[in-house]
């Protein structure tokens, strides 16, 4: 048996996530069937993190096992003959048996992107949130989420739903900046929470626009005010990186 592990990037517009799911076509089970077709047996495969309906991915970190002869440079070529338009896979390699996509992670990365000029860009929408009501004060947001560097309890930026035991986790940096018109918003973490950037960019953008303060923010998260976490950002925006 080999391990094959693959660089993947998907437009997640039209997948209900990555992880497979009964009534709904997911980046995970079109990945299958690809695979299936080369192997002609039913290979699970293994995601460095799992993404929501709607996310997309630059960089999805994924692997599987096969007794095939096939080298394992090769299955990237093969794999992309199979798969729409809408996966691609940009690099596969031969790894240790030893190497799991997940748990071998040493941090996840998400990138959020918002889209702050008065008019909607045809060519980014499918891939950016047009939030275009106020200007964002991007300096202001980056202040607000500094404190949430280093490892927290993040209950208040925890959808319902989550199987974790806790809402512990560990995030390493987050970096704001504006590119003219867009804020990007990345954030690096050990592990993250059910929908966690999602809402952590929904409270970000009101503090940006001043609607709540970088102090009623932090109270938000720090004392595990999850009601009043109410602002969520939409999936189109977000990118596992």
């Amino acid at each position: 048996m080999k391990r094959i592990a693959l660089l993947v990037q998907y437009d997640g517009t039209n997948f209900s996530g990555w992880q497979k799911q009964k009534n709904a076509i997911s980046v995970q089970e079109t990945l299958e069937k690809a695979i299936l077709k080369i192997s002609h047996h039913c290979i699970k495969t293994f995601a460095a993190g799992r993404t929501d309906s709607g996310v997309h991915a630059s960089g999805q970190v994924v692997h599987f096992d096969i007794d095939c002869v096939i080298p394992g440079d090769s299955y990237s070529d093969l794999l992309n003959s199979f798969l729409p338009s809408t996966i691609r896979i940009l690099e596969s390699i031969e790894v240790k048996s030893t190497w799991h996509a997940c748990y071998s992670a040493k941090y996840r990365h998400y990138r959020y992107v918002i889209n702050n000029s008065k008019f909607p860009n045809l060519f980014i929408n499918n891939w950016s949130w047009h939030r275009y009501q106020k200007v964002l004060d991007e300096v202001l947001m980056s202040n607000a989420s500094k404190r949430m560097e280093g490892e927290h309890d993040f209950f208040a930026f925890q959808k319902s739903g989550s199987n974790r035991k806790n809402s512990i986790t560990k995030i390493k940096k987050i970096d704001i900046k504006r590119v003219e018109d867009l804020i990007l918003v990345d954030i690096k973490a050990t592990g993250f929470l059910y929908g966690m950037v999602r809402l952590i960019v929904g409270q970000l953008v009101l503090v940006g626009e001043k609607k709540i303060s970088p102090e009623i923010f932090t109270d938000r998260w720090v004392n595990k005010k999850k009601n009043d976490v109410k602002e969520s950002a939409p999936a189109k925006g977000l990118c596992f990186v």
